[in-house]
């Protein structure tokens, strides 16, 4: 219902921020990872958001970037994980952080998040394992432009690597790289590595 807005930052008073768009007020909960890269009060910001309707309250989140949303949107589609312990989770770890973790299935990382125990994040591995794809592990400041990015993860993927060999090879690129240049190159380091 509401994608993205664009204002002026009113308050910031964590994780709840406040913001001016055109006249109106907007609260939104954000994770500390966008808290932190907030602009200073009175600045134009535009956040990513995710409107969530409860029994009880509406209420709007707000991401600095589309990874961040789309794994907020994954982990609250997990039972027994709303929308406060997926905001923890991602004040706790970035998307390529969670992203590493689920291909590693290392539970101990997610056991030190306020709220998370054993049996909870071993459902959040068990369920994120197959769920977890290139559109919710672009590098949020990566070696490529965004666009670049998921092309050439898109095409590492279609060519037959898996998501841990396709993310490995693209860390591997020199900052900037083009879409060609970089699969030719990842295709050489995966061939190497094979």
């Amino acid at each position: 219902m509401i994608g993205r807005i664009t204002g002026l930052l009113l308050e910031k008073h964590p994780p709840l921020v406040l913001m001016d768009v055109n006249g109106v007020g907007y609260e939104l909960d954000v994770p500390m990872s966008t808290f932190c890269k907030l602009p200073g009060i009175g600045e134009k910001v535009t956040l990513h958001t995710h409107y969530w309707v409860r029994e009880d309250a509406h209420l709007l989140f707000g991401f600095m970037t589309e990874p961040e949303r789309a794994m907020f949107r994954q982990l609250t589609k997990i039972s027994g994980i709303g929308a406060r312990t997926s905001l923890a989770i991602l004040s706790g770890l970035s998307v390529n952080d969670l992203h590493q973790i689920v291909l590693s299935q290392d539970s101990v990382r997610l056991t030190g998040i306020p709220g998370i125990g054993k049996k909870t994040a071993e459902r959040l591995l068990l369920e994120l394992r197959d769920k977890i794809n290139t559109t919710l592990t672009l590098p949020e400041t990566g070696t490529a432009a965004p666009d670049a990015a998921k092309d050439i993860l898109n095409a590492l993927s279609a060519l037959g690597y898996n998501d841990r060999e396709a993310n490995w090879a693209f860390g591997q690129l020199p900052e900037g790289v083009t879409v060609s240049d970089g699969i030719m190159q990842s295709l050489r380091l995966l061939s190497k590595a094979k």
